[in-house]
């Protein structure tokens, strides 16, 4: 699929990759859907949208909100005919100590990861369904592959949502409605310029955003980035779990 002459949904838009998708993006025709929380940033980008001689409909709502996401969605199909892509790109990674946490920011951090890309899942599901075809992207993280020290909750969370992904690959396949679940890992993101965990070859937003969008355009199955933590990743799911406990601790302590 290339990614040009499409209407596109993105889903936490206004700041980090999302936006830089978003940019990338305008500059090939797109109807562009963006869509977050903060209306001043989403105004800024569209306006930015137009000039790159895109479309652009920004919608500031609540992704934690399943009338609201249901709501954006409907008003993506009635503006623009269709959704040929969409991209959930919401999440939020903070530093957890589970020796002292309590439930209910374990909790809210998991809705944030987890029920975000459910309440954005669904609807998006239901337009391609009439449509007999579509592309749903997720952004998830290498984080939903292992459980790492201080991320307990958020990689709980991308694990859920990398298996909800591979079981909706399979059941909307007579759709064909294509899922890519997309798993960066460090970027340097204002988000988590200081939360105190270590990045490992840590890239930065506008090349975490063109990987994804090549992942988008080869309609890849799953994509892991960048190539160095991707291979790290792999041997991490092979070797026992105790060598991978000593690796990531010594990981932290450095």
């Amino acid at each position: 699929m290339e990614l040009t002459n499409k209407t596109i949904i993105i889903i936490g838009a206004s700041s980090g990759i999302g936006k830089q998708v978003a940019r990338l993006l305008s500059h090939r025709n797109n109807n562009i859907v963006v869509l977050a929380r903060r209306e001043n940033l989403l105004t800024s980008l569209a306006e930015e949208i137009t000039r790159n001689g895109s479309q652009c409909l920004p919608i500031a709502a609540d992704a934690l909100s399943a009338e609201a996401m249901e709501a954006a969605v409907q008003l993506t199909v009635e503006t623009f005919g269709t959704i040929d892509v969409a991209l959930i790109n919401v999440g939020d990674g903070p530093s957890f100590d589970m020796a002292s946490a309590t439930a209910e920011p374990v909790l809210h951090n998991m809705a944030i990861n987890y029920s975000t890309l459910v309440y954005g899942l669904l609807p998006l599901i239901a337009v391609m369904k009439q449509q007999k075809q579509g592309l749903i992207a997720h952004t998830n993280s290498l984080a939903g592959f292992l459980g790492l020290p201080r991320q307990g909750p958020y990689s709980a969370a991308k694990a859920a949502g990398r298996i909800l992904i591979d079981t909706c690959r399979i059941e909307l396949a007579p759709w064909n409605i294509k899922f890519l679940s997309l798993y960066p890992g460090f970027v340097a993101t204002e988000r988590v310029s200081d939360d105190g965990i270590p990045s490992l070859f840590e890239i930065s937003e506008t090349a975490a955003a063109k990987h994804m969008v090549h992942a988008m355009e080869k309609e890849k199955h799953d994509y892991l980035f960048p190539f160095s933590l991707r291979w790290l990743i792999r041997l991490a799911r092979i070797l026992p779990k105790s060598v991978v406990a000593r690796m990531t601790q010594k990981m932290m302590n450095d």
